[in-house]
């Protein structure tokens, strides 16, 4: 969704029905999230993905029957389907999709939401999926404020509380409630889609690999800072655009920004004299991945000078060294993937090893 919406923020803005089909469950290897979104606005325009290709033909259909003023319909698509919409999933998967018409009278947050979201705003809109509520119903909630209505006041009530919480760990999912918001019923289901802002990539150490490994930070969509006592070297013309670099020493910078839970560090410095420092920092603060370049023996001795600096077994045990995955990578672009691809194994629970030698699904649903 967040890269379909600056196409809808503009049709959005020309008063322009489309028809918004998001995927809202999956089950099984399913090839998209929960979060995926197409959407089919005028001149038959297609933006975005549901399944990759496996049933975008017939939601397009769907989309322009709702568009043209249908009801929001819901739809689930899998291998075994006999509905008259279904196109099987040759995954195996099975998603459900919502697909609604919006336009300024039915969904008056939209543009709002799209703007905070490219403003790097935190939003999550909650739509009703299913169940005695009106479904399509969209109710768009921020840290201080909320637009938009799902039906009942009892309803945005226990939402808006639900969705705040769901912000703060930028967690999409469906949630269930009675028709006035009971939470010890479920009558209502609807769909929790949070908009937190990009996580944060770290990137120590302004080196050849640096450049590299923020070029593949960017395009996973982390926001990417490069940092290096050098100004030499801290220049913004090594990187790629919309990069921030800063010239600081590491642990210095590292002591007065900000991390959480979905921030990523690369310590690619390769000198004890800013690695020691700046790891006995990181390792003691909130972080999903902390990794830091160098040989067996670096990493030996290295942990020996955090360890004789206070680090403690458990606070060392976070330090991903030697970093990356074993691809044998040579070149700085070849080390970035190896980077990457333990990141993200890290994050959704892979084991690195090949599909070929794997059972199960292929995409098992794992917590961001």
């Amino acid at each position: 969704m967040r890269d379909v919406l600056p196409v809808l923020g503009r049709w959005y803005a020309a008063g322009v029905p489309f028809g918004l089909a998001t995927v809202v469950g999956v089950s099984r290897s399913a090839p998209r999230d929960p979060g995926a979104a197409m959407a089919v606005g005028p001149d038959e325009e297609v933006v975005g993905s549901v399944s990759g290709g496996c049933v975008e033909g017939a939601v397009f259909e769907l989309a322009q029957e709702v568009a043209a003023g249908g009801e929001a319909r819901l739809e689930t698509f899998g291998y075994s389907d006999e509905d008259a919409f279904a196109v099987g999933l040759t995954c195996g998967g099975e998603i459900t999709v919502l697909v609604r018409a919006v336009t300024p009278g039915r969904d008056p947050g939209f543009g709002a939401v799209a703007d905070s979201v490219a403003a790097g705003e935190p939003v999550t809109v909650a739509t009703v999926t299913d169940g005695p509520a009106p479904r399509g119903a969209a109710l768009a909630v921020w840290p201080d404020r909320t637009l938009g209505t799902l039906g009942a006041s009892g309803l945005d009530a226990a939402v808006t509380a639900d969705a705040r919480g769901e912000l703060a760990l930028g967690a999409t999912g469906l949630r269930h409630y009675g028709p006035e918001g009971q939470r010890r019923e479920d009558s209502v289901s609807v769909f929790l889609q949070s908009f937190a802002p990009p996580p944060r990539m770290l990137v120590f150490g302004a080196i050849d690999y640096a450049a590299a490994v923020a070029r593949i930070g960017d395009f996973l969509g982390y926001r990417v800072t490069v940092c290096d006592a050098r100004p030499v070297f801290a220049t913004p013309r090594r990187f790629p655009q919309g990069v921030e670099v800063v010239a600081q020493w590491p642990h210095r910078y590292l002591r007065e920004t900000a991390t959480d839970e979905r921030t990523v560090m690369c310590v690619l410095t390769h000198d004890p004299k800013f690695d020691v420092p700046l790891l006995t920092e990181a390792l003691r603060r909130p972080a999903a991945y902390i990794g830091a370049m160098g040989s067996r023996r670096t990493h030996a001795e290295r942990a020996q000078q955090l360890a004789e600096a206070g680090l403690t077994e458990s606070e060392l045990s976070r330090l991903r060294s030697p970093v990356g995955l074993d691809l044998g990578a040579r070149t700085p672009e070849e080390v970035a993937v190896s980077v990457a691809a333990e990141i993200v194994a890290l994050r959704w629970g892979g084991s690195g090893a090949p599909l070929t030698a794997t059972e199960g699904a292929v995409h098992p649903r794992g917590s961001s």
